[in-house]
């Protein structure tokens, strides 16, 4: 453990800018719907229609979580929002330990590390030291702001604890991944599999006896009940598992090579096939595993909101406030309501398309661009094949969304025609997730270094100025920088293809914009 101290220090500087967002976005959910939901149930008699409503709706149930907390407005909070929040704070815990673990070990800088007085378990030991801080930091601000908006003290500081012991175990998990998988995707991949199966776990066993709840580690934190229950001892599981979790990755990190992982990585052949004759084929190749994730998860994205389609009139005539979150009001409630999901997807599909195009950047630091560049391959093939993933990427996942709404909600009302109208108006958002791309390739180009921090800033700018410029009473002027703000509302509203246009031209410029800068700079600079 020799150095962990020092390491830790040198971890909270390196991740002073990038921590910080994760926890603003873990906060401002809790934020805006415990203000929302508080202005929409603030009385018994509303909180009993919420309840009538939803409490048999089992697609609600599978995506929420348990009935029992909507016995209460705090509880009403936590069956909203506890979900998302534990999985935003499990993914922020699994990319903390894997960067300043198994990705430093891929890279070669946790070798010159260790070339120091810093003992074998110093690295691990400081990862999971800052995943954990970042674990209790999210914990408190949410506490603080809970409570802050009304809700009983109390239920605010378990709701916190909660979300710290998930955020707590999915790091442990991490830590485990890291000495099993050789490389940082696997790793991601395996802990993000997890947390999908916890998610399923938990959403089946609410739908169902309850029984399978409790073998999610997301079911455990629900099943405190802040604010209807306070029930404390549930945290024990967590904690008790990511402490045995810690001992294991101790354990498995005394017994492997420094670099390996115990699963070895199977070794390639020694001439490469036709899927991968050009730069194309390579970064489809490098690409595809995470695009099928994304996709797989939009589909079940829209399935989820696609199935709670039919219910949304009768949700909206017992909720008649909710009606003013909807776009239009309650004019056409249902094209409201497809149209409000369709955005938010297109707001997740942009960060599909912003991380896509990071991976430019990570070849270029990582090294793996001059190989390639140092044959007949030009700049230009590198960049197009990486963004011909990216560009189509984008829309296949917004595609899959689109087909999954589609198809749920036209079985709920026997429509069969809903699948290929929901795909357009899915694709209809294209234009705007392209140009997002666009930005980040300009940075690519003109500004590599802060090129990941000017992509995200991007991304969550659009989904603040999207979702919560009525709840923030934002100007006029704020709402309008955004590309989705230009984008039609279909299916709301007709499509107008002349912004669509001016957008599409607007990222073609700003992609070959991005282009002279590349040609002009030196790679991994």
């Amino acid at each position: 453990m020799t150095g962990a101290p020092g390491l830790l220090r040198f971890l909270l500087r390196r991740e002073r800018f990038g921590l910080p967002w994760w926890l603003l976005g873990a906060t401002l959910l809790v934020l805006v719907q415990s203000t929302q939901s508080q202005n929409l149930y603030g009385t018994p008699d509303e909180l009993a229609k919420l309840r009538q409503t939803i409490g048999s709706n089992t697609a609600v149930i599978a995506m929420s979580g348990p009935t029992r907390l909507l016995d209460s407005i705090g509880g009403e909070v936590v069956f909203e929002i506890f979900a998302f929040v534990a999985v935003v704070v499990a993914l922020m815990s699994m990319f903390l330990v894997g960067r300043h673990t198994r990705a430093e070990e891929e890279t070669g800088r946790a070798e010159l590390i260790r070339s120091a007085r810093v003992g074998r378990h110093a690295p691990l030991a400081a990862a999971l030291a800052l995943a954990g801080l970042a674990d209790v930091a999210a914990g408190t601000l949410i506490a603080v702001v809970a409570a802050g908006t009304g809700l009983p003290v109390g239920g605010s500081l378990l709701f916190g604890a909660a979300i710290t012991a998930v955020g707590v175990l999915f790091a442990a998990l991490t830590a485990v991944a890291v000495q099993i998988f050789e490389n940082s995707r696997a790793v991601y991949g395996a802990v993000a599999l997890l947390l999908g199966a916890a998610f399923v776990l938990r959403a089946a066993g609410d739908v169902g006896s309850g029984a399978l709840s409790w073998a999610s580690p997301i079911g455990w934190g629900q099943r405190t009940f802040p604010y209807t229950g306070d029930r404390w001892w549930p945290l024990l599981f967590p904690l008790v598992a990511s402490a045995l979790l810690v001992a294991v990755a101790a354990a498995l990190l005394r017994r492997r090579d420094f670099g390996a992982g115990l699963v070895p990585a199977r070794p390639g052949p020694a001439a490469a096939g036709r899927s991968l004759r050009n730069a194309y084929a390579l970064a489809w190749r490098l690409q595809r595993g995470s695009l099928l994730g994304w996709a797989v998860g939009l589909v079940l994205l829209g399935v989820a909101y696609g199935s709670i389609g039919e219910t949304i009139e009768q949700y909206v005539a017992d909720n008649p406030e909710v009606a003013e979150f909807l776009p239009g009001g309650a004019a056409d409630i249902v094209d409201a309501y497809l149209a409000l999901t369709v955005g938010t997807a297109a707001l997740i599909v942009a960060a599909y398309g912003v991380s896509s195009a990071l991976r430019i950047r990570t070849e270029e630091t990582s090294g793996r661009a001059e190989p390639v560049l140092a044959t007949a391959t030009s700049r230009l093939t590198w960049l197009a094949g990486n963004l011909s993933v990216t560009l189509a990427g984008s829309a296949l996942v917004l595609l899959a969304f689109g087909l999954g709404e589609g198809a749920a909600y036209g079985l709920t009302i026997a429509d069969a025609g809903q699948v290929p109208r929901l795909a357009g108006v899915a694709l209809a958002h294209l234009p705007a997730v392209w140009l997002l791309v666009a930005v980040v390739v300009l940075a690519l180009g003109w500004a590599p270094r802060p090129s990941a921090a000017l992509g995200w800033v991007a991304v969550g700018y659009c989904s603040v100025v999207t979702l919560f410029a009525d709840s923030f009473d934002l100007p006029g002027w704020v709402q309008r920088a955004s590309p989705f703000a230009h984008t039609p509302q279909v299916p709301l509203a007709d499509l107008a293809l002349t912004p669509l246009i001016v957008i599409l031209v607007l990222a073609a410029g700003a992609l070959v914009t991005g282009y002279a800068g590349l040609r002009r700079r030196d790679i991994g600079y």
